[in-house]
């Protein structure tokens, strides 16, 4: 545990090492996360997986999930959109799941101080983020991926874009840190937040239904300031379930622990912190008897469904309870002031 701070005053009302066992205990042998044992391994998740290992200080089981997912990247820099045991599935190339090792790269750099760790992963990080901006629309949007024929999808999604954004900025930083100045990310990434902010009809399929829609633009840090607290307001009511937590879908009976924990981070990024606490307290009994969370539970009955435990889930709980109690360098990493006068996005 050399690299975090738990044992201190005001810790998180959790086990937060039956959480991060949880983690563990489904990592596979060649260091791929899967959902759940014997499920399938995407790479967006098996980041988000292995974000949780690094707020836990299992740094070396961190270090073999990032070696085995630079294993499989493709060569144009994407990857397969899922796995199931180290075979691809589905062979999509998606945008978003093939940017997002940025943020876990640059999440284990805060935590470790490690810049070796940095020039190690250098180069998948740039042809990850080099094939997502392949894809960049001309109004700024992202398309969200080429099918297995290299057939552009023209699809464009807000969620999977602002992940995006949050991608680049990552990615610049590392850049920043190794002495790589990367004027197209750069312009790229200015580009995507101005279609976020202010074109959101170049998001073609509408997912409004769903609450990460909602509040990404804000956990990503493309929406800021009075933009933000708008957004906030406005959609408060449609997803918030007061003594619950986060709808995943407005128009169901389904409260997601995934998505409450990520919508903890965004109302702590934006400064929200009173909110931020509340909400993590009423989660904080979601859990099965070996300390891990439930991915999510209906109302008004509240049954666990679907009752898998899942690493991911697991994972944004531990990164959650790391921005509010401050348990790890990281912490910081989603403050929309600690990328404010950041020198990389300059």
């Amino acid at each position: 545990m050399a690299f975090t701070r738990w044992e201190k005053d005001g810790a998180p009302p959790l086990d937060l090492q039956s959480v991060v066992d949880s983690i563990i205990r489904t990592q596979r042998p060649t260091g791929d996360i899967p959902w759940s044992e014997g499920d399938k391994t995407d790479p967006w998740d098996h980041v988000e997986s292995a974000m949780g290992l690094s707020v836990g200080g299992h740094i070396q089981e961190a270090r073999h999930a990032f070696a085995w997912l630079a294993a499989q990247q493709l060569e144009n820099g994407s990857w397969f959109a899922s796995y199931r045991e180290g075979v691809p599935d589905d062979q999509t190339h998606d945008t978003n799941m093939s940017s997002y090792m940025a943020v876990g790269i640059y999440h284990h750099f805060l935590i470790t101080d490690d810049r070796e760790f940095l020039k190690t992963y250098w180069s998948s990080v740039k042809r990850g983020l080099d094939f997502a901006l392949s894809l960049q629309a001309p109004g700024g949007e992202i398309h969200w991926a080429t099918s297995p024929d290299d057939i552009v999808d023209p699809m464009a999604l807000l969620t999977g874009s602002s992940s995006i954004y949050m991608s680049l900025k990552c990615g610049l930083a590392i850049a920043f840190e190794l002495g790589h100045p990367m004027p197209v990310w750069l312009k790229g990434m200015h580009r995507l937040k101005e279609a976020i902010r202010t074109r959101p009809h170049g998001f073609n399929i509408t997912k409004s239904r769903f609450s990460m829609d909602w509040f990404y633009p804000i956990l990503s840090g493309a929406l800021t300031g009075s933009e933000a607290r708008r957004r906030l307001e406005k959609y408060w009511k449609k997803f918030v379930v007061e003594g619950h937590g986060i709808r995943c879908v407005a128009d169901e009976p389904w409260i997601t622990v995934a998505e409450t924990a990520e919508f903890i981070l965004a109302l702590n990024a934006m400064g929200e912190n009173d909110k931020a606490h509340l909400i993590f307290d009423w989660i904080k009994e979601s859990r099965f008897d070996d300390g891990s969370y439930w991915c999510g539970y209906t109302l008004p009955d509240r049954v666990i469904w679907p009752e898998e435990k899942l690493s991911w889930t697991n994972a944004v709980v531990l990164m959650a309870a790391d921005a509010l109690f401050d348990l790890t360098p990281a912490s910081r990493l989603f403050h929309h002031h600690f990328w404010l006068n950041h020198k990389a996005l300059e």
